[in-house]
């Protein structure tokens, strides 16, 4: 099983949710580093993964899709300094405790993720995404999880359209009617949730939505006999988020298994980190657990 992290999700919430107070000895805060690197050896420690990979994001302006859609997360304002500055440790912390990790300007981390997925599938390897992101369930398919590891919960292929209204093959379209409102992705006006989920329960795929809207006037949604009109109405808008909301799962991309094998840390480059950010012993601690567990993580691959 191949374990895929994103990463911001975790940094977010250690940042928002952590007591703000901790820093280095410059100043520097450190609170957002010290809950991610908490999260992930918690992980290590619980799951013992054989393969396992961390996406960052780099910028809410520089992917493919702000070239499609300029007010693509237009919306949201930029990372506070301190928590860029935190970031950057996050990836040095990867590093160190032997994790592979990855980021991208050009593509975002749901998509480095989806590559990766892509890539092991292909090889035969099912693949567990470690995410709060909704719209990572798209990518899981037969033999595969979503864990929110935050709520302790997981959901299996069978799982999802339970959880989420839809099954994975079709969440990019539902979402492409429905928008996404924390992307800045309009989609189209007036389709709602209930409204998209039982569309796309009804329909495949946009495509096959299009090529038969009149039969949209049979279902039983509120408004059902206005509906085709205002699809067709939308139908650019419509195809224009269906762009935003898929995941790109072919970026270019080294993958290699061995790779993908944590490697045991590096315990006098982390010593060193921590000392430089005035971390205390829980963090040792786990890192020599990790040490300790490395020989059966395939550390030498």
């Amino acid at each position: 099983m191949l374990f895929l992290i994103d990463a911001s999700v975790y940094v977010f919430r250690a940042y928002y949710s952590m007591p703000p107070d901790m820093a280095d000895g410059e100043g520097n805060p450190t609170h957002a580093l010290f809950g991610f690197a908490r999260f992930l050896g918690d992980l290590m420690e619980r799951a013992k993964p054989e393969y396992l990979a961390v996406a960052f994001d780099e910028s809410l302006t520089s992917s493919f899709r702000n070239r499609i859609y300029p007010a693509y997360k237009a919306n949201r304002d930029p990372a506070p300094a301190d928590l860029l500055w935190q970031f950057t440790r996050c990836r040095e912390f990867c590093d160190l405790v032997g994790v592979r990790n990855f980021s991208s300007n050009e593509y975002e981390a749901d998509d480095i993720i989806g590559t990766l997925a892509a890539r092991g599938r292909a090889s035969g390897l099912p693949f567990t995404v470690v995410t709060r992101d909704k719209d990572m369930a798209q990518l899981v398919r037969d033999g595969d999880v979503y864990w929110d590891y935050a709520a302790n919960e997981r959901f299996r292929y069978h799982e999802i359209e339970g959880r989420f209204g839809v099954a994975p093959e079709r969440f990019a379209d539902w979402l492409a009617l429905t928008g996404d409102s924390v992307d800045n992705i309009p989609g189209v006006p007036g389709v709602g949730p209930k409204t998209a989920t039982a569309i796309m329960r009804e329909f495949e795929s946009l495509d096959a939505l299009y090529a038969d809207l009149e039969r949209v006037r049979a279902l039983p949604i509120r408004g059902a006999a206005k509906l085709p009109e205002k699809l067709r109405q939308h139908r650019d808008a419509a195809y224009l988020a269906r762009q935003l909301t898929g995941i790109a799962c072919d970026m270019p991309i080294d993958f290699a298994h061995s790779a993908m094998r944590p490697r045991a840390p590096d315990m006098a480059g982390l010593a060193a980190f921590f000392d430089r950010l005035g971390f205390g012993p829980m963090l040792r601690r786990q890192a020599e657990r990790l040490a300790a567990l490395s020989p059966n993580r395939g550390a030498s691959g």
